[in-house]
């Protein structure tokens, strides 16, 4: 049976960096941001692949699970085990629940697991600071734990937080960290926002040098 769980984007040069890019939580690898950012950061030397996490491989619709957090996390290792390039620096990332589960497996590759991969960088789309209009939710207890350099693009009219909370979000992160805002809402508007062409140069302006 052919693997379906990710789709690769190859530069037509020597990587600079391997990127791995997951879905938000009702989506798959072929959310709109994720495919035109993956094109945008391949044509800038990035080799790129966007992966379906293991919620999403078990089924084609409905949500994740708290319980199955774990494995989610853990396949941004198993991509960077399979799609890494020796000597060239990883970064994880995606979209709402990609994005917080990559930047929850940072931590636990830092720190509860020391002994698994862990990437040089975060690319975080559209991080899901807080249900909407559940501000006292905040999802940052491990932000802090958070040690490599991290980018984060935010649309303005994102109902799961404004412009102040994640620029507050950004500052507890214990390495560079920069947001880029975009006129877009949670989706991040890939076809009109111009936000993926911003990540990309963000990527390229912030974070290869940050990592390198």
């Amino acid at each position: 049976m052919p693997v379906t769980w990710f789709s690769l984007h190859e530069p037509d040069v020597t990587p600079l960096a391997v990127v791995v890019l997951a879905h938000g939580a009702g989506g798959n690898r072929d959310q709109a941001i994720l495919c035109r950012t993956a094109e945008e950061l391949s044509s800038r030397g990035l080799r790129t692949v966007r992966i379906d996490l293991p919620f999403r491989r078990k089924r084609p619709k409905g949500p994740p699970s708290p319980s199955g957090q774990p494995a989610d996390r853990a396949a941004f290792a198993e991509a960077s085990a399979r799609f890494g390039v020796d000597g060239v620096p990883t970064i994880w990332g995606g979209q709402s629940y990609g994005g917080r589960m990559a930047s929850m497996a940072a931590t636990d590759a830092a720190g509860e697991d020391p002994d698994g991969a862990t990437p040089s960088g975060l690319l975080l789309l559209s991080y899901p600071l807080h249900p909407p209009g559940r501000p006292e939710q905040m999802r940052t207890e491990h932000l802090p734990r958070i040690t490599v350099p991290t980018l984060i693009v935010h649309g303005r009219r994102d109902p799961f937080g404004t412009d102040q909370e994640i620029a507050a979000a950004a500052a507890l992160i214990s390495a560079p960290a920069r947001v880029v805002d975009v006129a877009a809402a949670h989706d991040l508007g890939p076809a009109r926002s111009g936000a993926p062409r911003l990540a990309a140069e963000a990527v390229v302006e912030f974070l290869l040098p940050a990592i390198r």
